[in-house]
């Protein structure tokens, strides 16, 4: 068994940096939100420049992106004879959000009337747009037809989704929500080095009955889980996520399995199991369930003693029936115990293990971070310091791309 330790700066940097992201804002109510999707940008660790309309002009100030972003916003074509092709040639990826019926009926016709059209036409890139109009105009054949000849042409779109209009009219229409259209980013300018594979995730507790009201569950927020099925997705996987009772809204893209209770689980885990490549059991299966399940809520003194059966090892059924799969477990522990760790690797076929001490602040449960150890099939150990679940589901996706070659 041999230790090692590393530092924050050898296992995780900013997921977009380095990354010169050009964001195009047309003329749509929605475009106010565009000064939050380039402030979160930014903490992604991209540079950003911001283009905007004349038309974006009449519902928010240039000012204010150039106060978010520390740089100058053309919006006039001529200012600058060779704008539209320099600022194409520094970026990464062009983000239009929001981008309007007009703008796209232009992008597909191939009409340079203004700095972000021209932009658009010398940009080449990966593309994103972001559409945000009225029901009636997103559906209107023209505009659908657009949008898939630009799709065709290699466009990713996010949404638009069904809600609030500006004009007070619910449909489709709205502008996709900011966290999304940040996530879609992050995905077209991370490395797709796991295409290919299919991730099989477990994420959650499990809840066994006692009768309506009560149960025995283990604690868990399911983010480990989840951030691992985000961190795959972004990197070019399928994913299958087999998830408990969470409050979490399961990453978009994923194939996604509610459950409630240890066989349920089980059996979806079993199901699954046979196109899976790599699995990462992060959930906290209940370790026993009720004999019998009162269908009325029970009497305090009915309570007094329950009789539990030991629910099956789904863990431990994998790595009986492995093959040429990665499986990686974890052992949420209290205090150091290494040794049970690393026993339970062995002993379930595990060909990494990643344990964290559950009383350790900022480790535990329903937290944005988590501070871990990582057991390979050697038993050697290394241990990163505190970082976000995002950043730790890359660190264990790293070690599992490392044991495929």
């Amino acid at each position: 068994m041999s230790l090692q330790l590393r530092t924050f700066s050898e296992t995780v940097d900013l997921v977009l940096k380095p990354c010169n992201i050009l964001l195009g804002v047309t003329g749509s109510i929605a475009a106010y939100k565009s000064v939050d999707i380039a402030r979160r940008l930014q903490e992604e660790g991209a540079a950003v420049s911001v283009v905007m309309t004349d038309a974006a002009t009449r519902f928010i100030t240039p000012y204010i992106f150039e106060a978010v972003t520390g740089k100058p916003v053309p919006v006039d074509m001529f200012k600058d004879p060779f704008s539209h092709i320099n600022l194409a040639l520094d970026a990464g990826l062009f983000l239009i959000a929001p981008v309007t019926a007009n703008t796209i009926n232009k992008f597909a016709s191939g009409i340079a009337d203004n700095l972000l059209t021209n932009l658009w036409l010398t940009f080449k890139g990966k593309v994103i747009m972001a559409p945000a109009m009225n029901t009636r105009m997103y559906q209107s054949p023209i505009v659908l037809e657009n949008i898939q000849k630009l799709r065709d042409a290699g466009v990713h779109f996010v949404g638009p989704e069904t809600g609030s209009l500006a004009c007070g009219e619910e449909g489709l229409g709205r502008m996709s929500e900011v966290s999304d259209i940040v996530e879609s980013v992050v995905r077209a300018m991370t490395p797709d080095d796991m295409k290919g594979e299919h991730v099989l995730i477990t994420a959650g507790p499990t809840a066994e009955p006692i009768d309506p009201i009560r149960y025995i569950t283990n604690r868990s927020s399911g983010k480990m889980g989840y951030a691992v099925a985000e961190a795959a997705l972004r990197r070019g996987a399928k994913v299958t996520l087999v998830s408990g009772p969470t409050s979490l809204q399961p990453p978009s893209g994923a194939e996604f399995i509610k459950v409630r209770r240890a066989e349920e689980m089980e059996r979806a885990v079993m199901e699954s199991l046979p196109s899976a490549t790599i699995v990462v059991m992060a959930a906290a299966v209940s370790d026993f369930s009720p004999v019998n399940t009162a269908l009325k809520k029970m009497d305090k003194s009915e309570l007094s003693e329950i009789k539990l059966r030991q629910n099956n090892d789904i863990i431990r059924q994998v790595g009986a029936d492995k093959g040429t799969r990665i499986l990686v477990g974890f052992a949420a522990e209290t205090g150091n115990s290494m040794d049970r760790a690393i026993r339970k690797r062995r002993e379930k076929n595990l060909d990494l293990v990643v344990m964290n001490d559950v009383t350790t602040e900022g480790a535990g449960f329903e937290v944005d971070t988590n501070i871990v150890s990582v057991i390979d099939a050697e038993d050697r150990i290394t241990e990163y310091p505190i970082m976000k679940k995002i950043e730790v589901a890359d660190i264990i996706l790293d070690r599992v791309s490392a044991l495929k070659g």
